[in-house]
């Protein structure tokens, strides 16, 4: 089988699925960043739900569902991808191989655990993880991850083996091109439509366990749990928060630091010195959350002082839902005032 190398331009980003998208469409000739991708596809939630169970704890989550910021935004912007899954890695590989040869590179859906190229240590069991496959070398595959600096080699069994990973959400070698780019896509009317749906998420969820309300139900949880769990299961659950919140995906602050960047880029798209005020108090958001997490990681491992408790972890919350409430009225007011 013969080398091929397409002229990839690899970006690393913050996170697979933006990063992927924007590395895809970059390649076709769109340029756009990961952080115009996050806010036009409405990544931007937050969601607490105890009856969801993730490692037997209740599942915390800062940003949509895998793939619905990539669906959302390429809707928006008028972009044909082409889908395909597989049941046999015998013909997953030999479609790969074939897009590669037609000079196409391919976005793929990996379980990231078996990826050689990962560092140990930095192996979990996380089945929706986005690269891009852009070549092969002396029988392995060129990979543009967006989480990593620059382009890697994965060997073909390990792209297998991580293209048909088991577990919760297995990927079956699903894997993604770009069939269509439009000829001027509206990025003004995509960025509109993004923010208003975020707004409308995050202010008037039917449920207490999404949005800004989530993370006021969320503080009182936290709260409870020394009375109610005792301190060892406590520190279990507040560590599964922080831990869904800094270390998959880029997390609870991380998602707003790249929001408050599509914010600045949004001040620019729409000719509105408001939008930049608006970023900077998503950035000051973003502090918030990584001042929860840094609290809570002391808690966790019993180095907090006195002042650091349970308590204070709750009032940061509630902070954070105050700050990203009013942020998020009065965008959307914004946002209502602008032509699309």
């Amino acid at each position: 089988m013969k080398d091929i190398q397409i002229p990839f331009q690899h970006q690393q980003s913050a996170h697979c699925e933006t990063g992927v998208l924007s590395n895809l469409l970059s390649h076709h000739g769109l340029k756009i960043s990961e952080a115009m991708i996050f806010g036009i596809g409405s990544g931007l939630f937050f969601g607490y739900f105890p009856f969801i169970r993730l490692n037997n704890l209740p599942l915390s989550a800062f940003r949509i569902s895998t793939g619905g910021i990539m669906n959302r935004a390429i809707k928006r912007l008028g972009v044909g991808m082409q889908w395909e899954k597989f049941k046999r890695p015998d013909a997953a590989m030999t479609a790969l191989d074939r897009k590669l040869e037609e000079n196409l590179p391919v976005g793929c859906r990996t379980g990231a655990y078996w990826l050689s190229y990962f560092p140990r240590r930095y192996r979990f069991h996380f089945n929706m993880h986005n690269l891009v496959v852009f070549g092969r070398n002396n029988g392995n595959y060129l990979i543009s991850d967006p989480v990593f600096p620059d382009p890697v080699e994965c060997p073909a069994e390990s792209l297998i083996k991580a293209r048909f990973a088991r577990g919760p959400m297995p990927p079956k070698g699903r894997m993604y091109t770009i069939s269509q780019m439009p000829e001027e896509p509206d990025l003004r009317r995509a960025a509109i439509k993004g923010i208003k749906e975020v707004c409308r998420t995050m202010l008037k969820a039917p449920v207490p366990l999404i949005g800004v309300w989530g993370i006021r139900y969320l503080a009182k949880k936290v709260e409870q749990w020394p009375g109610k769990l005792g301190e060892e299961k406590a520190a279990l659950h507040l560590g599964h928060v922080i831990r869904m919140q800094e270390e998959i995906g880029t997390g609870g602050a991380g998602f707003r630091f790249i929001y408050g960047a599509f914010l600045q880029e949004a001040a620019d798209l729409f000719e509105d010195d408001r939008f930049h005020d608006f970023s900077e108090r998503m950035t000051a958001v973003g502090d918030h959350w990584r001042d929860f997490a840094l609290i809570g990681s002391r808690i966790c491992k019993g180095r907090a002082s006195d002042a650091e408790n349970y308590g204070v972890m709750a009032d940061i919350l509630r902070e954070c839902a105050g700050l990203e409430e009013g942020l998020l009225k009065d965008l959307y007011k914004a946002v209502k005032q602008l032509k699309s």
